[in-house]
């Protein structure tokens, strides 16, 4: 939206020269204005091809998602989100835990040393934000 109000307002004010030069000297030749007419339309196109560019740029960034404070959300970022929650929690205590992201796609893999730890790590996983969903491979029994 904000792209359409940038692109209206750039080829308002690119005809505006054109119509002004285009008046202010009725004695000028024809080709003169036509000269000024096809450069002005030639610079509305170059701002319409840049604002199209800008916005599908924005729209990539915004599939990849952002956070509530506006930080750009990859896989990454999303893998270190989960990773340091799950290291505070005590049911998780004496676990090994890896955590793959693709496409906001939490994997959770490894061991854990209970049924609650299992549960509690794919509950934690799945309520990071950036999230799409959990896929818990997790495996219950003692470290080997």
């Amino acid at each position: 939206m904000a792209a359409c109000n940038v692109l209206l307002m750039l080829a308002c004010l690119t005809t505006a020269p054109a119509r002004v030069s285009a008046h202010a000297s009725a004695s000028q030749k024809i080709t003169d204005d036509e000269t000024v007419n096809d450069r002005t339309r030639a610079g509305t196109v170059r701002t319409k091809h840049a604002a199209a560019k800008e916005a599908k740029a924005v729209a990539e960034k915004g599939k990849e998602g952002s956070s509530k404070s506006g930080a750009i959300m990859t896989d990454a970022w999303v893998t270190t989100r989960v990773k340091s929650a799950l290291e505070g929690d005590d049911l998780l205590k004496d676990s090994d835990v890896s955590v793959d992201t693709a496409r906001h796609v939490v994997t959770l893999g490894g061991r854990v040393t209970t049924l609650e730890g299992r549960l509690r790590a794919g509950a934690i996983a799945r309520h990071t934000e950036g999230v799409r969903h959990v896929v818990n491979r997790l495996t219950v029994g003692a470290k080997p």
